[in-house]
């Protein structure tokens, strides 16, 4: 559905009868001609698959996703049909839990900015730049404790920072952290909020106005999830009006083309998707990725399959 790296394509090529969607000048011409002929799909997880391809591809057996999100994959039409579904988590965790860290920090002590301080000229022209304020010992929120969310957590335990999170329930690993369950009351809790819980149709702008003005005007929100979870209007607004402090994403609506309203706050910092992006996890994520497809076409169980419960 996408273009991978040669690392990834080329075994794909040798291993499977691959036709390339990406490629295709005419996508529907294209799929008129290959779609009855296409048992599996390999996509990545902001291309997913629609109803409009599924339906296209009356063979269709199984889908594989490079990457952990599988909100861009129709799961009702997966469902209806019996095609299996399968994402590459736990692979990526440990680096967008760490791309995260390193947001709060960029954004939480200026560091973007700095450079640019010392670029310009300006350290010399017209002294130290305004201070910042500290990360250690503040208060972190964890809006949705999956896999990346508990290792978030892990890492800020270093910085001394009074941990709290919300999920659907209290977590026996995090025994040590305060359980929050209101996302509001998780907001007005945090100075640094984490955005970090699965997209979901339930989940769509759950950090909405709210929440968004819980954090407060001091208060920095970090999103390594996805878009749909936040309300970006209202994100917008309150960056512009200097209701929320700031905002560090690496995920936006419509992405790469967003919304060009960001380019003029200097309290958003733009990362463009690459929590994931380090040459050991990507390599991992094709493999698993590949080994998803080949132990279905060889009747096998799926290593990583989406939950059939999942949203």
């Amino acid at each position: 559905m996408g273009a991978f790296p040669e690392w990834d394509q080329g075994p794909l090529d040798d291993g499977f009868e691959m036709h390339r969607h990406d490629l295709a000048e005419d996508p529907n011409a294209f799929l008129a001609e290959v779609g009855p002929r296409i048992r599996g799909i390999a996509t990545r997880g902001d291309l997913g698959a629609g109803r409009t391809i599924i339906d296209a591809c009356p063979a269709l057996e199984v889908i594989a996703i490079y990457g952990v999100g599988f909100d861009a994959v129709d799961l009702d039409a997966c469902r209806a049909r019996g095609i299996v579904v399968a994402n590459t988590p736990d692979v990526l965790t440990k680096d967008v839990a760490d791309f995260g860290v390193a947001m709060m920090l960029a954004l939480g002590r200026g560091l973007i900015g700095g450079d640019h301080w010392v670029r310009s000229g300006q350290w010399a022209e017209m002294g130290m730049k305004k201070l910042q304020r500290r990360v250690w010992g503040s208060k972190a929120g964890i809006l949705g404790l999956g896999r990346i969310g508990h290792e978030i957590g892990r890492r800020l335990e270093a910085f001394d920072m009074e941990i709290s999170y919300s999920a659907r329930a209290p977590k026996d690993h995090a025994a040590a952290w305060t359980y929050i369950p209101d996302p509001v009351e998780l907001a007005a809790a945090s100075d640094y909020l984490f955005v970090t819980l699965a997209a979901s149709a339930e989940t769509r702008h759950i950090v909405g106005r709210e929440v968004i003005e819980a954090v407060g005007p001091e208060g920095i929100i970090i999103n390594v999830s996805r878009a749909s979870n936040i309300d970006e209007d209202a994100l917008i607004a309150a960056l512009s009006s200097g209701a929320l402090g700031g905002a560090a994403l690496d995920v936006f609506e419509g992405e790469p083309n967003i919304d060009p309203r960001f380019f003029d706050l200097p309290n958003a910092l733009l990362q463009p998707h690459q929590g994931s992006g380090t040459v050991e996890t990507r390599k991992d994520m094709g493999k698993l990725m590949r080994d998803n497809l080949t132990a279905h076409f060889a009747g096998e169980p799926l290593p990583t399959p989406v939950p059939e419960d999942a949203a």
